[in-house]
């Protein structure tokens, strides 16, 4: 095909061929192979010599991708096949398949309609390729299964014909059971993959062959053939008679849904309005003549050209010089330019249509989840994840004036990647930056060095714990500093799975009471119909009840009231750290009959230390994020493994042995993550391998407690002992 510029036109060409286009994604655990296969594709649409493909890692463009080996970015590329006659536009996205880089899978997912599970055969299915098709399900994204480095079977465990098929099976069981576990009801049953039904196919990318059960009949070669091919040092032979692409492409082309089948069950999950609506029909329609209907999954800042938005057209068309508007800000903006992204490139392009993803320059502040429209609707769902940053550094740049440039960069940074926070202490006046891990917080200190120019130091991590409660507390009466207001309010904790709902749906932000459509959203939840009713406001986990009746002028201070308990929940009463599942009840209150008697300063305070003389009584403690730790070591290593996991208050869940490696699978701290790479390697000679995943937040052993809320305080400088008699209002 050419050069990236030559296939511009081409895929301009289909994009109107909605039948034909695939928007798919490669997703997997770290190091299985997900960017080697997307090398092999894009070799095949002629985009990099096919010798050099495996090599190339075109997708990594960021150099630090390259020196470390990893994927950090989720790439686009939109590719063209030639298949059965027809010419096929795929647009693929590489995510990365390391933990802390969890966020870039999870707003890729919202622009696909498939994705590529990339497992390695002798690894088999690992935390992160668990945490993967989880995301890819909830966004009702329909899988297919690639086992990759089947080559490792032969060489490192000298496996028969027969254990390789075993080691087929039990891959392909893991991913069913996955699939029925967390896959949409309607679909349990009919996205399970199989060798039969052409859905699993097998090879080495690295070595650019491979295999599935309706690309043998097409290529004649058997599966007794690919294993004589491997036994016998031939796999070069084998990917000229089967190469990967071709049977991975069949796969994708064959079973994964064009945009006009997908937008018929995804727009409920994604969306969430009214499809008898005009522009609700247009979405499930993958209509390219309705109105406007685009979600943001991604936003990088360019020096020259400002906010470049990609994201996925539902509805519509789009072209240079249309003016949208976005929805959460109501800010209308004329588009400059429309492109494609083809890795690291952005080519230009006049138009795009409904069922494809294109990126947009125009916006001044756009951020991803954002939807862009040319009519008012519903907004589209926020993205489906629990995923918070759990690690803090302090950063500061060397020189006073560098200072605006740094609050610029940072903010640049967040707007590129939400799982990135970059806030204030308003007390100290230092920059924070939260991530989600260590090397989370690395990459984006190198980006601020290297491609920022901007000198800076950092602190050592810190980890983010969160305040709950223990149990209900009584009812307790607040007053304004005046005296003129005074407010009754209790809170609950909430747990179980309404908490984990919250979590998981991050429905943030202020709440339309009674509004038919909130309500239903917060009954899904698990509340009661009268409590979904009353719910003001949503922090996180944490929610704000109105259970008065009758108060004349609360309304008019429903935005005071919202902004005091965001404010308690952010910053909670034993440390400064984030509220997790508090209810906070409001059960009466007395106003002042004059509106200048019950402003900011009267009712801000009167909240906020109301809540934490709540909280206090009903008893809170500090939680912990913790992350799942699998370590592969081998078993002469196995002692000094279990001792340095023993020194950091890690729990093991599950031991096995696979060949001459012993799996360890944990939960650990992720305070006592930190420094553990270079301890690791240093008590197992360097041999040791592991990942970690997000686990959520679990209670701080008692023991810990008064310990650690010591040393936040003392970090945050503020004294070292709660007393609880200062938020107790007279």
């Amino acid at each position: 095909m050419g050069r990236k510029e030559d296939m511009v036109e081409v895929v301009q060409n289909l994009m109107k061929t909605r039948e034909n286009i695939r928007n798919i994604g490669t997703v997997a655990h770290i190091d299985h192979g997900k960017t080697t296969l997307s090398d092999s594709l894009i070799a095949a649409a002629g985009l990099i010599n096919s010798e050099l493909s495996g090599e190339v890692q075109l997708m990594d463009y960021e150099d630090q991708e390259q020196d470390r080996g990893i994927t950090i970015n989720a790439a686009n590329i939109s590719l063209v096949y030639p298949w059965e006659g027809k010419e096929h536009l795929i647009n693929l996205i590489d995510t990365p398949g390391h933990v802390d880089f969890t966020g870039e899978v999870i707003r890729a997912m919202r622009a696909v309609d498939g994705v590529i599970l990339v497992v390695d055969s002798v690894e088999g299915v690992m935390p992160q390729t668990e945490t993967v098709i989880r995301q890819a399900l909830k966004e009702y994204v329909k899988p297919v299964l690639f086992i990759n480095k089947v080559d490792r079977i032969i060489s490192e465990l000298n496996a028969t014909e027969q254990q390789m098929q075993e080691k087929f099976i039990k891959v392909i069981k893991h991913v069913n059971t996955l699939i029925e576990r967390n896959a949409p009801e309607e679909f349990k049953n009919e996205w399970q993959v199989g060798i039969e039904k052409g859905t699993v196919a097998f090879g080495s990318a690295m070595k650019k062959w491979g295999v599935s059960a309706p690309y043998i009949k097409k290529s004649g070669v058997t599966f007794k053939q690919v294993y004589e091919y491997m036994k016998n040092g031939q796999q070069d032979e084998l990917a000229k008679k089967s190469p990967v692409h071709e049977a991975v492409l069949q796969m994708v082309i064959d079973h994964l849904p064009s945009p006009m089948q997908s937008q018929k069950y995804r727009i409920k999950k994604i969306w969430g309005g009214d499809e008898e609506t005009a522009i609700g029909k247009s979405m499930l329609n993958c209509d390219a003549s309705g109105a406007l209907g685009m979600v943001i999954t991604d936003v990088s800042v360019d020096q020259h050209a400002g906010d470049v938005a990609t994201g996925r057209i539902y509805s519509g068309s789009l072209k240079s010089g249309d003016e949208v508007t976005l929805l959460s800000t109501g800010q209308k903006i004329k588009v400059q330019k429309l492109g494609i992204y083809m890795s690291g490139d952005f080519l230009t392009i006049q138009k795009a249509s409904a069922g494809n993803i294109a990126a947009i320059v125009g916006a001044k502040d756009i951020y991803a989840g954002e939807t862009v429209s040319t009519i008012e609707m519903k907004s589209f769902e926020s993205f489906m994840s629990n995923a918070k940053p759990v690690m803090t550094i302090s950063i500061e740049a060397k020189n006073p004036k560098d200072l605006p440039k740094l609050i610029e960069v940072l903010k640049k940074l967040s707007k590129e990647d939400p799982n990135l926070q970059a806030t204030i202490n308003q007390e100290t006046g230092e920059h924070l930056l939260s991530g989600m891990g260590e090397l989370h917080l690395e990459v984006n200190i190198y980006r601020i060095k290297n491609n920022h120019k901007l000198d800076v130091e950092t602190s050592s991590p810190i980890v983010v714990y969160h305040e709950a409660l223990k149990g209900e507390s009584e009812v307790l009466e607040a007053k304004s500093p005046n005296k003129h207001n005074k407010f009754k309010i209790k809170v609950t904790p909430i747990t179980g799975e309404i908490f984990e709902k919250l979590l998981e749906t991050n429905l943030n932000g202020k709440i339309k009471p009674k509004h038919a459509e909130s309500v239903d959203k917060l009954k899904a939840l698990g509340f009661d119909t009268d409590t979904a009713r009353k719910i003001w406001a949503v922090s996180g986990s944490n929610v704000l009840v109105d259970r008065t009746r009758g108060i004349v002028a609360l309304n008019e201070i429903r935005e005071l009231l919202v902004q005091s308990f965001i404010d308690a929940m952010n910053d909670g009463p034993l440390a400064k750290e984030r509220c997790q599942g508090v209810m906070f009840e409001l059960i009466d209150a007395t106003l002042h009959e004059d509106s200048i008697h019950r402003g900011p300063a009267q009712i801000i305070p009167a909240i906020t230390r109301g809540v934490y003389a709540c909280m206090l009584q009903g008893g809170v403690e500090l939680f912990e994020p913790k992350q799942l730790l699998t370590l592969s070591v081998p078993e002469n290593q196995m002692g000094s493994a279990s001792r340095e996991l023993g020194s950091r208050r890690v729990q093991i869940t599950e031991m096995r042995t696979e060949g001459d490696s012993s799996i360890i699978i944990s939960k650990a701290p992720v305070k006592e993550l930190i420094g553990f790479s270079n301890a690791m390697r240093s008590a197992t000679q360097g041999r040791a391998v592991w990942t970690a995943e997000y686990h959520g937040y679990e209670k701080l052993p008692t023991e810990l407690q008064q310990q650690t809320i010591k040393e936040i305080r003392k970090r945050k400088g503020m004294p070292e002992d709660v007393k609880p008699w200062q938020f107790f209002i007279d």
